[in-house]
């Protein structure tokens, strides 16, 4: 039975920050990652999509939390078709005359390469400490199953060599039931991570929650089941908090895949104010419960009860 590591996509999301969730005195950015490493083992850095973090700042984040902590990064949209803020880039890689959104291809491949080069490298102090989980590429609702889009998945993973990418779909065509093993063949035959997700069902960008274990990582992400899914709003997007029942549903299926891993991280992304922090105490919870389940964090036992009673 492999470990299974439970955690939020941010720490720093504003609601979480008027919540109330950090105690009283926690408000540096020091503190409270601090805090957060104190209760949870994983993150996943959201703010990397949508513009490269700084060396430094990275440099930071693996000096302030424990030895044992994961950090999974989420890939700059630049690198996975999504369309990007000409200000997200460097500097002196930012094309003149242009304010418009741009894609990769709207740029010379010598940028291209150097953004690359430059994400990756920001990413260095993580990986010297050992605390760089995987890179999560979330590819848009226009990158369909194909041969092209197939090579550019391991043109993503051989760039990022050694570090590990998974993959996370928005196009339905990947997962259509006619082509889940073909898709899943293709991750498990060059150890990708799938990224399993559940999420709102009916939508262009909907994917089934599918669990399947395709290399000895696997990413689990949690988006909520809100009915403003479509809103420009990331808030009404994400703002959806779980019951207990619906955590109680999902445990047994983490933890079949969690025997299938060496290791399997489990990511709330339903981030409005606390819910995904409280979600996931809960769900780390209720996984504890289950025999033989290894799970992080292992919850008190009177937080999580009140937790789960809300």
């Amino acid at each position: 039975m492999g470990e299974i590591l439970v955690g939020t996509a941010s720490w720093t999301d504003k609601t979480l920050l008027e919540s109330g969730w950090y105690p009283p005195g926690v408000t540096t950015p020091e503190e409270r990652l601090r805090h957060y490493a104190s209760v949870f083992p994983l993150v996943e850095v959201d703010s990397t999509y949508y513009a490269p973090p700084a060396e430094a700042t990275v440099r930071l984040w693996a000096e302030r939390t424990p030895a044992e902590f994961v950090f999974d990064v989420k890939a700059f949209s630049l690198l996975t078709r999504h369309p990007t803020r000409p200000a997200a880039l460097p500097k002196d890689l930012r094309p003149s005359g242009g304010g418009k959104n741009l894609y990769a291809g709207d740029l010379d491949p010598k940028v291209v390469d150097q953004v690359w080069e430059r994400f990756l490298g920001a990413l260095l102090p993580l990986r010297e400490a050992g605390k760089l989980g995987a890179v999560l590429f979330q590819f848009p609702r226009w990158f369909p199953i194909g041969r092209a889009n197939k090579h550019y998945i391991l043109e993503c993973r051989r760039r990022c060599e050694p570090l590990r990418i998974s993959v996370e779909f928005r196009n339905h065509t990947w997962m259509r039931e006619e082509n889940q093993a073909e898709t899943l063949d293709f991750l498990r035959s060059y150890a990708i991570p799938y990224v399993c997700v559940d999420m709102p069902q009916g939508y262009p960008d909907s994917i089934p929650p599918v669990v399947a274990a395709t290399s000895d990582l696997e990413v689990v992400r949690f988006h909520g089941h809100s009915d403003k899914w479509t809103s420009h709003d990331i808030h009404e997007r994400f703002g959806y908090r779980y019951s207990l029942d619906e955590l109680k549903q999902w445990a047994p299926r983490l933890r079949e895949l969690g025997g299938r891993a060496s290791t399997t991280h489990v990511l709330m992304n339903n981030c409005y104010r606390d819910y995904a922090q409280t979600n996931a105490r809960q769900l780390a919870g209720v996984l504890a419960g289950l025999p033989d389940c290894d799970v992080r964090p292992r919850p008190d036992g009177d937080r999580t009860h009140e937790e789960g009673t809300r």
